[in-house]
């Protein structure tokens, strides 16, 4: 029968109902903390495999950089070892466009909106009854987790919810859940010697993204008593392969447009200075070319990242991050903010900037239509690396090697992305500002398997909690984990372990791999790597 209620009545009805679905404490099988684009293919296969999940999403947004700013994160061929939910995801955001992905076609990938990828995955997630999203709230720093034993009982969160569960992920990047877990976990660049990776640590020659024109960095040209100019630090190259605690540059994946019905103007920071920018001035004083946004996503957007040799990539000032309360990290990401709205802002109306510099800007603002919620800016900064936990199990850099044979007995996803670390800091070399720290590209590397025993911690740390984003890495090594469809693979196949976890009701740990594979085949996941992959190294120029 109809219903003769007042339409407004309703409406308190059901404001009433969420509010108290807020206050409520959900009892799931399975406990995931969110931030990543693995937490919700997580979320999703274990609700496909009739699982009570919840998802914390700290940022209100699941999707990760998905939503936030990067556009697919698919090259060399990658996309040939995309399944499972990744898959599908990626066919519902082509379609969306009225296009067929050609995922076994070399150089494919997707140039989505933002907006377009967090629509789709909402609809994702709301097809699932099993799923409750819990949004804008994190574990508690202090006392935020219980446990008994190697067990964790519970996890509270900032705005009071006590939350028990079966088996806990922590999809985050920043490892939140496994460090207050008590797991172990590190953040620095290890050093060459650990594990014995020459790519690891501090960098000597760095020829990729190095400054192409020479730039003096002291406040009085020439002058080194005069002190440094903003973005560059204090300290000597080093070792070649020392250990050192700088980790590779942050950045906003910003979304612009240049279309006036659409853009929000870029306007000076309250607290910006000049001089915070003069680093910019002298390079192109000394013909340097800086980047500048052009269209390479749908509707005339941008996908504007940092990887140049002199861009909105803070190296040498994110270090304190990774092991920062929130508040540290919080601080961070508003001054990454600050510093790249006052760059655009200077690189457009700054009168020491060149006529060309002005014209490649002239224009561009956020879009009006991306991240409604947080005036046009991504609700996530890019933290390319943080915690990483640390196993019985690490991948390093010989997986990634074309001169080691692949070994691997239990892959849950394949890695197709070259070790990719961007510089780590800029100090002063020979006189000029000088950029330490990328690794990128080559053609030593190879796509490789990985493994299931990456994503568990050690037996006497945590029995029923996993990790599909902080996987038990070398900090080189996590550099050809990190990438979008690495990550939603990875996390469709936590989602899954998980799921088994709770059926049999056993330790993370005793998962009988051989029962991991079928379930993993059965939701469509890709673990061989194909005959031919070389051939598409090769077409890259690898």
């Amino acid at each position: 029968m109809r219903s003769t209620l007042p339409v407004a009545f309703i409406f308190i009805l059901g404001l009433l109902s969420l509010i108290g679905c807020e206050k409520s404490s959900p009892h799931p099988d399975i406990c995931i903390l969110g931030g990543s684009e693995a937490a919700f293919t997580a979320a999703i296969q274990a609700a496909r495999m009739g699982k009570k999940v919840v998802l914390i999403e700290p940022t209100g947004h699941p999707g990760g950089m998905m939503v936030e700013g990067i556009v697919g994160d698919i090259m060399f061929g990658s996309s040939v070892v995309i399944g499972g939910i990744a898959r599908e995801l990626y066919t519902a955001i082509e379609a969306h466009y009225g296009r067929t992905p050609r995922f076994d076609e070399y150089g494919w990938s997707s140039p989505h909106e933002p907006k377009a990828a967090e629509r789709i995955i909402e609809e994702f997630l709301a097809k699932e009854k099993n799923i409750t999203i819990i949004r804008n709230t994190r574990v508690r720093e202090q006392d935020g987790i219980k446990k008994t034993g190697s067990r964790i009982r519970s996890i509270t969160l900032e705005n009071g919810q006590e939350i028990s569960a079966d088996v806990f992920i922590d999809a985050s990047v920043e490892g939140h859940l496994i460090h207050l877990a008590g797991v172990t976990t590190e953040t620095i660049r290890e050093g060459k010697d650990k594990y014995g990776e020459s790519k690891n640590g501090i960098q000597i020659e760095n020829n990729y993204r190095q400054f192409m024109v020479q730039v003096d960095p002291y406040q009085m040209p020439g002058d080194s008593s005069s002190g440094l100019i903003a973005t560059i630090q204090e300290g000597e190259l080093g070792e070649y392969g020392a250990p050192d605690k700088h980790i590779m540059g942050f950045c906003f994946r910003l979304c612009l447009t240049r279309d006036p019905g659409n853009r929000i103007e870029i306007t000076k920071p309250q607290n910006y200075s000049p001089e915070t920018y003069e680093i910019y001035r002298r390079y192109l004083k000394a013909g340097g070319k800086l980047f500048y946004p052009a269209v390479n996503r749908e509707n005339g957007k941008t996908d504007l990242g940092s990887w140049h040799d002199l861009s909105a990539n803070l190296y040498g000032e994110n270090w304190l991050y990774p092991t920062g309360n929130y508040h540290i990290q919080d601080s961070i990401v508003q001054y990454h903010r600050d510093f790249t709205q006052g760059l655009i802002w200077f690189l457009q109306n700054d009168t020491t900037v060149d006529e060309e510099t002005r014209n490649h800007w002239e224009g561009w603002g956020l879009s009006k239509d991306e991240f409604i919620d947080n005036d046009g800016w991504p609700r996530r900064l890019y933290i390319r690396s943080a915690r990483r936990m640390i196993s019985d199990y690490v991948i390093t850099q010989h997986h990634t090697s074309r001169e080691t044979p692949e070994t691997t007995l239990d892959p849950v996803a394949i890695a197709w992305w070259p070790p990719d670390t961007h510089h780590a800091r800029r100090i002063v070399k020979d006189g000029y500002a000088y950029d330490e720290g990328f690794v990128f590209g080559g053609d030593d590397w190879r796509p490789f398997l990985v493994s299931w025993q990456a994503l568990i911690p050690k037996r006497s740390e945590c029995t029923n909690l996993l990790t599909p984003t902080c996987v038990s890495s070398s900090y080189v090594a996590y550099g050809a984990v990190r990438i979008l469809p690495t990550f939603m693979i990875l996390g469709q196949s936590a989602g899954t372990a998980a799921a088994l976890v709770v059926d049999q009701k056993i330790a993370i740990q005793d998962i009988n791999y051989v029962d991991l594979r079928k379930a993993l085949e059965t939701g469509n996941q890709i673990l061989e790597i194909p005959g031919n992959w070389l051939e598409y190294l090769e077409m890259e120029g690898h």
